[in-house]
């Protein structure tokens, strides 16, 4: 990461200002902020523009595919600088746009409409007009890597609950065979983070790398499974569900029907994927589990008891 950075960090700069000349973005949060910088993602932003290096086991094809369909889906997704990635110290790199994040320090004002009718909006989209090979959705793939993270940390008491509740998921849900269903295009790993609002007041998604053909509820799983957890309040969720089904979402029944036979199975995996990781990073810090992350885990006891 040393050498990778500083690399990073000047080509976001070169793509800031594509003339050569005097940086004007002055000095602090828009030069060379570093956004995250983890094994999946090392993200720079230099003013108006952020680039990103992938993980090192990211395909070249099917990165090129999912650029495109942000391409192509310009009001849904934030669409790249370019189409085509290109190489740095081992892992491939893309530009975007900057945009403002959701405030994670109020979250009266999160966007749960916006999110809804977004995903709404891609899953409508036929992946038969889309560039091809569409990809699979990587949703599954992401908690059963999860899951392999627990397993690889050593003992935790709470760990054979998390791998009791993983083993009564379906095999698709453990990325161990195809998804349900006729296949949508999904975004593979929804949450508020993967929000932002560009300087016309638009909001659109980020973040393309678990973009693919899959089962839609696998979207929605994540706020399903807060609901059920209890760390999301009902009326927030009503909120989310309602406008998703106002903007045509396929990925649950229209009107009052019943949602949870169709997000029953994601919202469990995406209980257990938080659980795994919750386990993992407590064991690797020696610290004790959190309150929230606690409720996730109880969670899955009562999903798989003893």
């Amino acid at each position: 990461m040393t050498t990778l950075l500083p690399a990073l960090a000047a080509t976001a700069r070169r793509a800031a200002h594509p003339r050569a000349g005097h940086c004007r973005c002055g000095a602090g949060e828009g030069v060379g902020a570093v956004l995250a910088d983890r094994p999946d993602a090392t993200v720079v932003r230099h003013g108006d523009i952020v680039a990103k290096a992938h993980a090192e086991e990211t395909e070249p094809a099917d990165l090129a595919v999912r650029l495109a369909v942000a391409e192509r889906l310009p009001d849904v997704l934030l669409p790249p600088l370019s189409a085509v990635p290109t190489a740095l110290h081992g892992r491939l790199v893309t530009c975007w746009p900057h945009g403002t994040p959701v405030d994670r320090d109020d979250p009266d004002a999160a966007p749960w409409e916006a999110a809804a009718t977004l995903l709404a909006r891609l899953h409508r989209t036929d992946p038969a007009a889309l560039p091809s090979p569409l990809p699979a959705m990587r949703g599954p793939a992401k908690a059963a890597r999860a899951v392999g993270r627990l397993r690889a940390a050593g003992p935790h008491r709470a760990a054979p609950t998390v791998l009791r509740a993983w083993r009564a998921l379906p095999a698709w849900a453990r990325d161990e065979g195809p998804a349900p269903g006729p296949p949508r295009l999904c975004h593979g790993d929804l949450h508020l983070g993967q929000l932002v609002r560009t300087p016309d007041g638009t909001w659109l998604l980020i973040d393309v790398d678990d973009l693919g053909a899959g089962d839609p509820a696998w979207d929605l799983a994540r706020p399903a499974a807060w609901y059920a957890c209890g760390l999301l309040a009902p009326q927030e969720w009503t909120r989310f569900l309602d406008a998703y089904r106002a903007a045509g979402g396929p990925a649950v029944p229209a009107g009052g029907a019943d949602p949870w036979p169709a997000l029953d199975v994601p919202a469990r995996a995406l209980t257990v994927q938080t659980a795994a990781l919750a386990i993992a990073k407590a064991v690797a810090a020696d610290r004790p589990l959190d309150e929230v992350e606690q409720a996730v885990i109880d969670a899955c006891g009562r999903m798989a008891p003893a």
